[in-house]
């Protein structure tokens, strides 16, 4: 566990990314619409996010060789998830609406991080499920399914 100062460092951080997610949704979204094809648009957020990135590399730690050998292919598959979440909330969004979308991805991430989390996977850090945790994850989930609009009724 990170000394205190580490972990509200880090916290503020995921903070900020967690309220980057339905932003970026909702613009790779509304560029969806706007270009009348979800995949156009998640090509270009990926494309824009791999050039930032390229300058982020070159300006601090620079270009290495990302196929080296003895990793193997299972730790290359995260931009499959990043594909498929992109894609799927550019498509989905619009119709279900941002608010939905992004509760029903929040309960999907509060499921798997707590089995990853339990069981280690993928050499995660251990972080059992307690009685705690799990009331925690509990009322999150409830928190999730109240703020999603329902239809008229």
């Amino acid at each position: 566990m990170p000394q205190s100062g580490e972990f509200f460092c880090y916290a503020l951080i995921m903070l900020l990314a967690g309220v980057g997610i339905p932003i970026m949704a909702t613009l790779n979204s509304g560029l969806g619409v706007r270009l009348q094809n979800p995949a156009l648009a998640t090509l270009v957020l990926l494309l824009v996010g791999s050039v930032l990135t390229l300058v982020y590399l070159l300006l601090t730690t620079g270009l290495s060789n990302p196929l080296r050998a003895g990793i193997a292919a299972h730790w290359y598959l995260g931009g499959a998830f990043v594909v498929f979440y992109i894609l799927s909330i550019t498509w989905v969004a619009p119709k279900f609406g941002i608010g939905n979308a992004i509760s029903f991805v929040l309960l999907g991430q509060l499921v798997s991080m707590a089995l990853i989390d339990h069981f280690g996977l993928l050499g995660a850090l251990k972080n059992a499920i307690t009685m705690q945790r799990l009331l925690g994850i509990a009322l999150m989930a409830v928190g999730a399914f109240l703020a999603v609009k329902r239809g008229a009724g």
